[in-house]
């Protein structure tokens, strides 16, 4: 039970982090640049590695002393809420940017492999100490398990960026962009204040 709980915490907290992100955008760019699927696979293989990489760090902060690392872990999540609410206002805006952004570094055509390659180099590179990497330190450093966060995390983001493979065009005219941000704004912020509820 505490495993499908870590896992479904893990979830909860990325994936409204990164609906609205670069990692829906620039996953909906690279698909109508590169063939679906290729272009999914590359894009959830670099999660993958980005998450690896989170929760091991999460896993080096609960070798230092308890409390003070999970104050640290409700600063950042506290963090992940005001940089979410304050780009909230702005996100339909930078949607289009991001957009120009990634069409850029996918000018040219790829398949296959070749496809699945760039998309992991182009999402590996875009997402490198993104929120979401944060968060997933901080579950781990607050306490959550390791292997049911990585797999939350993991398939938060492989979900995000399935949506936006199959339905990204649609999901942008229907649904703003700002109140998703809100949304996961709220989460980040839950988490916070149970991090240090727990740590007091």
């Amino acid at each position: 039970m505490e495993f499908l709980g870590a896992l479904l915490v893990a979830f909860v907290a990325i994936f409204p982090v990164e609906l609205p992100d670069k990692t829906f955008v620039a996953t909906l760019v690279l698909s109508t640049r590169y063939p679906p699927l290729p272009t999914w696979l590359g894009v959830v293989a670099a999660f993958g590695v980005q998450c690896v990489i989170a929760v091991a760090f999460g896993a080096l902060l609960t070798k230092l002393p308890t409390q003070p690392v999970q104050l640290v872990a409700a600063a950042l999540f506290a963090v992940g809420a005001f940089v979410l609410a304050r780009g909230a206002g702005k996100a339909d805006e930078q949607e289009h940017e991001q957009e120009e952004e990634f069409a850029a570094k996918a000018a040219e055509p790829k398949r296959g492999w070749r496809a699945a390659g760039a998309s992991f180099l182009v999402l590996f590179t875009a997402e490198w100490g993104d929120l979401s990497q944060l968060l997933l330190a901080g579950l781990v450093a607050s306490g959550r398990p390791v292997v049911p966060t990585f797999l939350g995390g993991w398939l938060g983001l492989a979900t995000v960026s399935g949506l936006a493979v199959l339905l990204g065009r649609w999901l942008l005219k229907r649904v703003k962009l700002r109140v998703i941000r809100y949304v996961g704004a709220g989460v980040c912020a839950v988490l916070s204040v149970v991090t240090l509820l727990s740590a007091l």
